[in-house]
């Protein structure tokens, strides 16, 4: 029996529902977070009183950095997830970056971006 080479359409169709779940999900959990970066979520510290201003400036901007870099990396899972889109289209999605042969289905359902198998994530690829 031939080992195969690339999953069927009908596999691709399944893990582009996936894929395209995950993408709405991150999309907006990355428009909340440039809320609060941007400070228009309307809990920001400017209508509270100046005793607690100067208490809660210091919290505001600690949480704007975090926010920053959690939509930093918020944009690339996007980005990642997109790649994996264009893959699926192109039928090559699923195909390890480094063995050429398939990613299980099990890694693809929990890491649908995941452009290595297992085997060569762990640098056990011979």
């Amino acid at each position: 029996m031939t080992e195969k080479t690339r999953y069927s359409d009908d596999e691709l169709q399944e893990f582009k529902e996936i894929l395209l779940e995950k993408l709405e999900k991150a999309r907006k959990d990355y428009d909340v977070l440039k809320a609060v970066i941007s400070g228009s979520d309307g809990n920001d510290i400017a209508d509270t009183s100046p005793t607690f201003k100067v208490l809660e400036e210091g919290a505001s901007v600690l949480s704007k950095e975090e926010a920053g870099r959690l939509a930093q990396r918020q944009a690339k899972f996007i980005s990642h997830l997109e790649a994996a889109l264009v893959r699926v289209e192109n039928k090559t999605y699923g195909i390890c970056r480094v063995t050429g042969k398939l990613i299980s289905k099990e890694r693809l359902r929990a890491v649908p971006h995941a452009t290595l198998s297992m085997d060569a994530k762990m640098g056990l690829d011979a």
